[in-house]
C-alpha cells in the first residue's frame, strides 16, 4: 500500500499518482510504502533511484537503528516495538531537502497516526519533510513508554510476591531480563542515532526544530535509564530470592539436624538393648523397660529444652 502527501503552493494534496510527485510545481512530498508488494518495493531503486546499499538494507530486515549519508539523501533505520511480542519492527526512512519516503514491511499504527495528523492539519505551511520525520520518530519513541511502564509494574508485583517464594518467580524474572536485553537493542541505538542527527553537519535542522529532536533524545535517555533500573531491580529480586531460599533451606537443615541429634542417644540406647545377648543383667530386671524408656524420654526432653534455649528452633 502506498500513501502520498504532496505540497503544492499552499495546499496539501493526497494520494496523487506517483508520476506527478516529480512535477516542478510540487514543493515537497511524503511517500509511505506499507506492506509492499515486490513491484512497490522495486520503486525505491527504479523510481526514486536511492542508493542500492540502502535499498538492500530495506529488503533484508532486521537492521539496527542507524543513520547513513548518501550524495543527495540520508537514510535512517528506526524501530517500532510490537506491544504484544516486544519484537522490533523496522521502519526505513529516506529523506532529503524536499522529500521523505518511509518504507515498512508491516502496517504500523504509528505511521497511520502521523498520516492522519498531516491529513487533518490546519497549518499546511508548517508541514515539511523534517516536520514529518520528527512526528514519525516522536510517535515511535512515545510508544516505548507504556511498554516499559508495564514492565516496571510487573517487576514491582514480583517484588511483592518475593516472600511467597513462588516456584515460577525466578523464571518470570529471567523472562523479563530477556525482554530488557531485547529492548536495549532498539532503545540504545536509537539514542545514538538521535545524537548523531543533532551533532551532524550534513543534516540541516533549524534551531527551533532542533529543540524538538532534543526532546526525543531526552526521552530516549530516560528510557535507557528506566531499562537500567528495571535490570537492576530484577537482579536485586533474583539475589534476594536466592538468599531467602538459602536461608529457609538452612533453617530446615538446622531443624532436621536438631531432631537427628536428639535421636542419636536414644538410638544408641535402643541399639544396645536390642542386641539380645543372653548375659545382659538389665534384660532380667523387672522394671528395666520402664527405666530405659524413662531415661530416653529424660535425655530427649533435656536436649530439646537445651536446643530451644539456644534458639535453634527460631525461624528468623
Amino acid at each position: 500500500m502506498i500513501r502520498i502527501v504532496a505540497k503544492k503552493e499552499k495546499d496539501l494534496l493526497f494520494d496523487l499518482p506517483m508520476e506527478q510527485i516529480m512535477n516542478q510545481e510540487i514543493k515537497w512530498f511524503w511517500v509511505d510504502i506499507s506492506e509492499p508488494t515486490p513491484e512497490e518495493a522495486s520503486l525505491l531503486l527504479e523510481f526514486f533511484h536511492f542508493h542500492p546499499l540502502a535499498v538492500e538494507d530495506c529488503l533484508n530486515e532486521l537492521q539496527r537503528p542507524k543513520l547513513e549519508y548518501y550524495e543527495d539523501h540520508q537514510f535512517l533505520v528506526v524501530h517500532a516495538i510490537n506491544e504484544q511480542t516486544l519484537k522490533a519492527e523496522e521502519v526505513d526512512v529516506f529523506f532529503g531537502a524536499n522529500f521523505i519516503v518511509s518504507f515498512h514491511q508491516t502496517n504500523l499504527k504509528e505511521l497511520d497516526y502521523v498520516y492522519e495528523y498531516v491529513k487533518k492539519t490546519k497549518k499546511p505551511d508548517q508541514m515539511n519533510p523534517m516536520q514529518i520525520l520528527y512526528k514519525v520518530m516522536d510517535k515511535l519513541v512515545d510508544t516505548y513508554f507504556p511498554i516499559l511502564h508495564r514492565m516496571e509494574d510487573t517487576v514491582l508485583a514480583l517484588d511483592d510476591e518475593l516472600e511467597l517464594e513462588k516456584p515460577k518467580l525466578i523464571n518470570e524474572l529471567f523472562d523479563i531480563r530477556g525482554e530488557v536485553l531485547r529492548l536495549r537493542k532498539t532503545i540504545v541505538p536509537m539514542r545514538e542515532l538521535l545524537y548523531r542527527m543533532l551533532e551532524s553537519k550534513r543534516i540541516t535542522i533549524s534551531d527551533k526544530r532542533k529543540a524538538y529532536f532534543h526532546d526525543i533524545y531526552d526521552h530516549l535517555i530516560k528510557l535507557s535509564e528506566t531499562l537500567d533500573s528495571i535490570r537492576e531491580m530484577t537482579s536485586d529480586i533474583r539475589d534476594n530470592y536466592i538468599s531467602l531460599s538459602s536461608h529457609r533451606m538452612n533453617t530446615i537443615m538446622k531443624t532436621l539436624t536438631v531432631i537427628t541429634t536428639i535421636f542419636m542417644p536414644l538410638t544408641f540406647i535402643a541399639g544396645i538393648y536390642g542386641m539380645n545377648f543372653s548375659h545382659m543383667p538389665e534384660l532380667h530386671y523387672r522394671y528395666g523397660y520402664f527405666a530405659a524408656v524413662g531415661f530416653m524420654v529424660l535425655i530427649g526432653m533435656s536436649m530439646f529444652l537445651w536446643f530451644k534455649r539456644k534458639g535453634w528452633f527460631d525461624q528468623k
